[in-house]
């Protein structure tokens, strides 16, 4: 069968009591003489239409829409008597009127393949139609409206043609549908970064990717020994942190130079051997998710996301390419392309936080200038919440510049109009005709002169960023031990409060709690390509020993440097019958082989 249709030869049978078939001459029908068969044009009928209303029946009732229909002789016979109505079966297209479908065998039923006959009684007529591919047969259970027509044939009659449209079909569209794809055109893009359960953190990485598409690219941090980004929205603000995947300390398309020299010349010590390498970015957000489940409140949200910026380092051949076909579209517009922009980079999406500085900075301070008792209280307790995050994560870079500290001295607010003022109109103390407090060198004078109530209370936070090195599937047992910095500070020294115990305790001790986070990281880490099971489940056997200390450490009322020296437990889990998935047994060793360097 040709894109033009079949050849198709018709018995009409027996018309002698109605003078033979009526055929059209000019436009006109005119019937055939009985014993004179010959071919039928149909030529001036341009309404193109589509009606099967027994199709539409059978679809309602289960009945095949080839049962009880009746014969193309009726039909015949009706359009020689001059009839004004069409056969409800009938089928109308450009050349004219087609047979009923119930009266053709379809696809070589009967012999023949682009040939078929029907034969009925002795008389017979041939028509030779030729089913043009624009006059496209569309037969569909959609809500058909039809009118009629009344059309003048020039001899007294009239022919009624129906008026058929359809909802949502456009029959003249001129598109051969046989060459469209089953799926249809891929005019939209997958869509990433979607999270139904944050709607906040989907608005704020949208409005990236719409400051991205306006041409307001992410800056790279110039800091640090990989590849990351500020990201900002439409309004030119800094709202995150990039992470690409290869861009991390050790991926293939890091921008910076310094690890690539140490890889060079430096091979032997080239990594850690206790991490797998290029998952950082789910590292960083492993992180965001433990302190989201502990409730520690002091890791910024953080997501893998995928962003495409040509800020980005990004292949020399990736960028061509990238090019090449933004000169094909705009000489060839009707090009189409699955991607027509760089690909898309996965990597960690953070929150960005303001005014936070290094903890080294603050650090230094406070040996100088030393915290008033009640604020050193809550520096006490930011710092144990960062103290339980890394332990738990084991993460193995967590210096003085990567974690911040965000100090607001104890300032006076200045008043507003809208003061109040006293009961016989007069200003309270402390408030010049200028709306201000008066500055004064005198602390006794301030005190004097100072309504307290506009004072703003000093507040002291901690964000603990760069966890892009945790999680690892061992302890650290080669050359340097990644110790945790913070273990040298004063505060490590005192031993753990009660309110760090009342926060993290209780989830700490529940087994349950402990393999719900288990599959949540495993949720979050299968999504990387070089996702390996049995190198997580050493990962999760590392944190649940560290878990393990550390519930210990708190039930023992020990200090975070008391911690930090207990013997590295592992935590392994086996099934206890091979053959069943839903019972384990976790079997508790210790690490016996230490690092040749403890101080690095």
């Amino acid at each position: 069968m040709t894109s033009e249709g079949p050849l198709v030869d018709l018995d009409f049978g027996d018309t002698s009591s109605h003078g033979g078939p009526a055929a059209p001459v000019n436009g006109h029908f005119r019937p055939i003489p009985n014993g004179h068969p010959g071919p039928v044009s149909f030529e001036s009928i341009s309404t193109l239409a589509t009606i099967h209303e027994r199709v539409v029946l059978s679809q309602q009732t289960n009945e095949s829409p080839y049962e009880k229909a009746p014969s193309f002789r009726s039909t015949a016979t009706a359009a020689s008597n001059g009839d004004q109505r069409i056969p409800k079966d009938a089928i109308v297209n450009s050349n004219g009127l087609l047979p009923s479908l119930s009266s053709v065998p379809l696809f070589g039923s009967v012999a023949g393949d682009d040939k078929q006959s029907v034969k009925n009684n002795s008389h017979s007529a041939s028509l030779l139609l030729a089913a043009s591919s624009t006059s496209t047969v569309a037969t569909t259970a959609s809500s058909a409206v039809t009118t009629a027509a009344t059309v003048d044939i020039g001899d007294g009659t009239s022919l009624v043609l129906p008026d058929v449209g359809f909802e949502g079909i456009t029959l003249d569209s001129g598109i051969d549908r046989e060459s469209q794809p089953l799926l249809g055109s891929r005019d939209h893009e997958i869509t990433y970064n979607q999270f139904p359960d944050d709607p906040h953190f989907s608005d704020l990485v949208y409005s990236a990717e719409i400051a991205i598409d306006a041409g307001i690219y992410p800056e790279r941090i110039y800091q640090g020994s990989s590849g990351s980004y500020f990201v900002k929205n439409p309004a030119d603000k800094v709202v995150a942190v990039f992470k690409p995947k290869d861009e991390e300390p050790y991926g293939r398309l890091n921008p910076k130079w310094t690890k690539w020299m140490h890889k060079l010349c430096c091979p032997c010590c080239f990594g850690r051997a206790c991490l797998i390498p290029n998952q950082g970015y789910l590292s960083e957000a492993g992180a965001s998710l433990v302190d989201q489940k502990l409730n520690l409140n002091i890791v910024p949200k953080t997501r893998v996301v995928r962003l495409v910026s040509e800020t980005f380092n990004y292949p020399r051949i990736d960028r061509q390419k990238a090019r090449i076909k933004k000169t094909i579209k705009e000489r060839i517009p009707a090009a189409r392309f699955n991607r027509m922009s760089l690909p898309p980079k996965t990597g960690s999406f953070q929150l960005f936080v303001e005014g936070y500085k290094d903890a080294d900075f603050w650090l230094r301070r406070f040996e100088q200038d030393p915290l008033p008792t009640r604020l050193a209280q809550k520096f006490q307790i930011q710092f144990e919440r960062l103290v339980v995050l890394d332990y738990i994560i084991r993460n193995t870079d967590r210096g003085n510049d990567n974690w911040l500290i965000k100090y607001d001295q104890p300032t006076i607010l200045p008043t507003t109009p809208a003061s109040p003022t006293g009961a016989n109109g007069s200003v309270p103390n402390g408030i010049n005709g200028g709306g201000y407090i008066p500055r004064s060198s005198s602390r006794l004078e301030m005190m004097e002169h100072t309504d307290w109530n506009l004072v703003q209370l000093p507040e002291i936070k901690i964000a603990a960023i760069d966890n892009g090195l945790a999680f690892p599937f061992k302890h650290p047992d080669s050359w340097r031990a990644y110790p945790y910095h913070w273990a040298w500070l004063p505060q490590a020294k005192q031993p753990f409060s009660q309110d760090i115990k009342d926060l993290v305790l209780p989830s700490l001790s529940d087994p349950n709690f402990c393999e719900e986070l288990c599959n949540e990281l495993y949720e979050l880490f299968k999504q990387d390509k070089g996702f390996d099971r049995g190198l997580f489940e050493r990962q999760m056997s590392v944190m649940r020993g560290q878990m393990l200390n550390l519930t210990q450490a708190l039930k023992d009322g020990k200090s975070p440097v008391q911690l930090v020296q207990m013997p590295a437990v592992i935590v392994e889990r086996s099934k206890v019958n091979p053959g069943s998935s839903r019972f384990f047994s976790f079997q508790q060793r210790f690490q016996n082989k230490s690092p040749f360097f403890s101080w690095c």
